[in-house]
């Protein structure tokens, strides 16, 4: 990553506002299980970041119930932007709380949306740094939680997915720590591009996993499969 910044200003900086995790198992109104531990909601709390195994989470409280598709070491959480929250709050003309699409992190003042795939963010002083590795992909479970007509549509073309993030270094994180970018990769495709770009035709994808290496290795390994089955 070239652009370290070890013993130089960070990139950019922001803060945590909640953290949350699942209040609940709850019905899966559209999705494929009989429950989903979507329902996050905040914890006034720190709480302990851990690197996952296969079919757990990275907070301590929290859940995943869908293991097939959630959680391991490439979701270990998930970021979504207070600014797009608000965005969608305005749009759908109700409030949205922290947590109300199912994000471990409510943050301000980070660009989830223009972050790039393998970005580690230092959260707080107690060594946490979590690394950028996905977008959220909306599904049927996601379209049940919110209860509105068309959403994963809607939430596709309006662009702002949230990110996923692996594990790098555990610690404890909680409401009001700092969110530090500490390096960013050269590559320069972000979370949006990778979301984008899934319908954007095989011969764009196929270039752009042929020569980004460190983007191949940086993604998350079943958003990477899915690129790759795309490109053929």
């Amino acid at each position: 990553m070239a652009d370290s910044l070890e013993g130089m200003e960070a990139l950019a900086s922001g803060r945590v506002v909640a953290v949350n995790v699942v209040h609940a198992l709850r019905p899966d109104l559209r999705g494929d299980l009989d429950e989903t531990a979507i329902d996050k909601r905040p914890t006034a709390a720190r709480v302990a970041v851990r690197a996952p195994a296969d079919g757990e989470v990275g907070l301590a409280g929290d859940q995943v119930v869908d293991v097939r598709h959630h959680g391991g070491r490439d979701q270990a959480l998930y970021a979504y932007a207070v600014e797009d929250r608000d965005w969608w709050a305005a749009e759908l003309g109700r409030d949205l709380a922290p947590g109300s699409f199912g994000q471990n992190l409510d943050t301000e003042g980070v660009d989830v949306t223009g972050a790039v795939i393998g970005e580690r963010w230092q959260i707080g002083t107690d060594g946490v740094v979590l690394e950028v590795s996905s977008p959220r992909i909306p599904c049927k479970t996601f379209q049940g939680f919110i209860d509105e007509p068309h959403w994963i549509k809607r939430f596709t073309v309006h662009g702002a997915p949230g990110a996923y993030l692996r594990v790098v270094s555990e610690g404890t994180i909680g409401a009001g720590d700092t969110v530090t970018v500490l390096d960013r990769p050269d590559h320069g495709v972000t979370i949006g591009d990778v979301f984008r770009v899934r319908d954007t035709g095989a011969d764009r994808l196929r270039q752009m996993l042929d020569q980004q290496h460190d983007l191949a290795v940086a993604l998350d390994d079943a958003v990477r499969r899915d690129l790759t089955a795309r490109a053929r």
